[in-house]
């Protein structure tokens, strides 16, 4: 068990676990494995002990062998580890019966092996029956029963791992791989996914899910602590005898008030051994107030289109049903389904055409102009939608694909603006037809059918691909087949592409000019140009070559700024602190991209987990992407939405904020002391400002005069919780919880743009 754990929005502080390289804590010793010899291609024999490795490679464990000597290597390699384990390591834990080799991440898959016999697994080979399933980003905590005599005490063990990487980086990264003898209570999680939160006003009620991992039942005592980070104190302590079964699980009911700084400190003492492990669960708490039986209409005030091209516009609206739409001014060659509320048909002529919607129940009624500007750009607000890499990995197929569009129209998440559907990598056949026409796998029967399902619905419709002959996930390319494939696309009705650079990589010459990172990127917009509809061309090259300067000169519409995010701090941290060098460059149709959301359950085609950014944390990461004008694109298990991140996806004034017509992205105002303020300009003429804390602890901040738009006298508005704030004073302190977020609008808006 690690010191940050997989679980959601939980630390796991194990009261003799050490973590990152420690030698030694609290008496449970570690041996850190820093090196390995490693080798290129693939060999079964490379598993048994007795492997002769001595010309091998020498590498670091803590960094992908791609920057150690083998770039641009993608395939089947071998690490091998030899490592003394003493017999005095068992006499570090109470319960001597369980090795635990902690690898770290590995990039993609990989099998590993101690002393000739596998003793783990993580992710799916490309020769698996069902399918390459890459892994990249997931921990690896192998364990291995004493009993079964594996161990080489006090002489030479051999850890052999076999590592498949598709693409980009491969092999070990992220922290110090370890040995260690496990504890008895090492087994015991949290399993926030299964539990069950009850809301209330004040307050939440819980039914907490504890899994028992080892074949060994639990008997001891729980202590709790109800922790206020606000208040740096503890406000309630509980104490009850608990017990759960050998690979079983049991259920803890507790509760606590529900507002921001609130830890639930979980201890665990098992009455055998003495042995306790610890937990820390950061507790989700509601900030978006409940939706107004009243109805409102949301989502983006602007649409782009060009002439002749289809148009799939659902309005999004809000309001105790039943809902009754309707359109005014509706130029020829569309028409209107006011039973859903979707706008369909063809573009007119080039121009800028006002459309008058209202919604009524009956409450009341709603109204509010749509600016549908035909022309020759898309994309005039960033896309907001879903993609299936972060849940499914290779694993999505057509029924997931319509379970998450159904769930998008029912979970109320497209009545806030959320429309697009993206396949991602995985969809294709294994080979071309005939005639070079790409067509797509069993699991995907009737690509024209899935893509009528979401039009239908008023949902746009992405897939994937890359300019290489394989994708990332192995599948088929658009190398020499460009247009071909955008002529596809455009038949089976896609509107939205994401171009993924992969393989193409290998392609580049070592050190690529400007032209060789923009020339793939330049033969498919061209070729999605010539479609006769609308396709939204997404760049995924991971930032290369200041992508944010000539994105748009290949016909892009977004591009991403980095690499792949993962569902931790260190991840969207190090994401957020490279923003500023892009933000300037963004403008309605020109979008930077600094990756997809992880929140929600997320898993990348493996098990399913409840993202590890904590509550505060999330609110960062969806204020901080709105702030800088990014994408939403969800990466998320939508059939499965807890009430947590439902509240966080539905607020119409912070989606007002990535929406706002203006196309601005804000910039880095202040960074001083781990706390960071970024100020992005509206065009109602008010200042969107997001106040940072990426401290390590709840703390307070003078903020008046930092930046010109926190003057002394400055309206506030609390974009989170709608409401207004006390005016700016010489001497206002806002607080704020350790990676937390106060987003707020400053200035009193005019005048509704419309998008003008």
């Amino acid at each position: 068990m690690r010191l940050t754990t997989t679980l959601g929005t939980l630390a796991l502080l194990v009261s003799a676990a050490a973590v990152q390289g420690a030698g030694q804590t609290a008496g449970r010793t570690l041996i850190e494995l820093p090196h390995a010899r490693f080798a290129i291609g693939d060999d079964p024999a490379r598993a048994q002990p007795g492997f002769d490795d001595s010309q091998w490679a020498e590498l670091s464990t803590l960094a992908n062998y791609e920057k150690q000597g083998f770039p641009d290597y993608d395939g089947y390699s071998w690490y091998r580890i030899h490592v003394r384990i003493p017999a005095s390591l068992k006499a570090s834990v109470r319960w001597p019966q369980r090795l635990h080799m902690y690898l770290s991440s590995i990039d993609d898959v990989d099998q590993t092996y101690l002393n000739g016999v596998k003793i783990g697994e993580t992710g799916q080979f490309p020769d698996d029956p069902q399918g390459y399933a890459t892994r990249w980003n997931a921990l690896r905590d192998y364990y291995v029963d004493v009993a079964t005599g594996l161990v080489h005490w006090d002489a030479d063990n051999v850890i052999a791992v076999r590592v498949y990487d598709g693409s980009g980086g491969g092999g070990f990264y992220r922290d110090m791989p370890t040995l260690g003898m496990a504890e008895i209570v090492d087994g015991l999680q949290l399993d926030t996914a299964r539990s069950r939160i009850e809301y209330q006003p004040t307050s939440f009620s819980a039914r907490l899910k504890w899994v028992n991992t080892f074949p060994v039942a639990l008997t001891g005592k729980m202590d709790y602590d109800v922790y206020d980070a606000v208040a740096g104190k503890v406000q309630r302590h509980a104490s009850a005898p608990f017990s759960v079964g050998a690979n079983a699980e049991s259920e803890l009911a507790v509760e606590a008030p529900q507002r921001a700084g609130i830890e639930l400190r979980f201890r665990f003492t098992e009455t055998r051994t003495g042995a306790a492990t610890e937990t820390v669960y950061h507790a989700p708490y509601l900030l978006t107030p409940a939706e107004s039986p009243r109805p409102q209409i949301n989502g983006a005030l602007v649409l782009g289109a060009r002439a002749g091209s289809p148009v799939y516009y659902r309005i999004a609206a809000t309001g105790k049903a039943p809902l009754a739409y309707a359109v005014g001014a509706l130029p020829a060659g569309l028409s209107f389904d006011a039973d859903a509320g979707v706008i369909s048909g063809k573009a007119p002529a080039a121009g800028e055409y006002r459309l008058a919607l209202e919604v009524r129940n009956a409450l009341g009624k709603a109204q509010r102009t749509l600016t549908l500007r035909v022309g020759d750009q898309l994309a005039l607000t960033p896309p907001m939608g879903w993609n299936s890499w972060n849940a499914y990995g290779l694993a999505v197929d057509a029924d997931k694909v319509r379970a998450v569009a159904d769930a998008m129209i029912a979970t109320g998440l497209a009545a806030h603006g959320w429309t697009y559907i993206n396949i991602d990598d995985g969809w294709e056949s294994a080979a071309r037809a005939a005639d070079g026409t790409i067509s797509s796998n069993s699991k995907f029967p009737d690509m024209p059918g899935l893509s009528s399902y979401l039009h239908e619905r008023g949902l746009r419709f992405g897939i994937y691909s890359s300019p290489g002959p394989l994708t990332c996930g192995r599948f088929l390319g658009s190398i020499d087949h460009e247009r071909q494939d955008a002529d596809t696309y455009a038949k089976w009705g896609i509107d939205y592409l994401k171009y993924d650079l992969c393989s193409y990589e290998t392609l580049m010459p070592k050190q690529p000019a400007l032209a060789d990172h923009q020339a793939p990127y330049r033969l498919m917009g061209a070729a999605l140009a010539a479609q006769p509809r609308d396709i939204v061309f997404s760049l995924c090259q991971y930032g290369n070559a200041e992508v944010w300067k000539w994105g748009g000169e290949v016909r892009g519409n977004s591009w991403r700024t980095t690499g792949d995010i993962e569902d931790s701090w260190h991840s969207t941290k190090e994401i957020i602190d490279s923003q500023h060098l892009s933000a300037p460059y963004t403008k309605p149709g020109h979008w930077n991209d600094p990756d997809m959301l992880v929140v929600g359950e997320v898993g990348w085609g493996g098990a399913l987990h409840p993202s590890r950014l904590t509550p505060d944390e999330q609110y960062s990461h969806i204020s901080l992407w709105s702030l800088l004008a990014a994408p939403l694109l969800l990466g998320n298990e939508l059939t499965r939405l807890d009430a947590f991140t439902r509240n966080l996806l539905v607020n119409d004034e912070v989606i007002a904020v990535d929406q706002d017509p203006r196309g601005l992205a804000a910039r880095r105002a202040w960074n001083q002391d781990d706390w960071q303020i970024w100020v992005r300009e509206l065009a109602d003429g008010r200042h969107a400002v997001g106040i940072f804390n990426f401290g390590e602890q709840f703390r307070t901040l003078k903020i008046a005069g930092l930046v010109p738009e926190l003057g002394a006298g400055a309206a506030l508005r609390d974009l989170w919780r709608q409401r207004p704030l006390a005016p700016l004073t010489d001497n206002s302190n806002v607080g704020v919880p350790a990676h937390g977020v106060l987003l707020v609008a400053v200035g009193i808006a005019g005048a509704a743009s419309d998008g003008k």
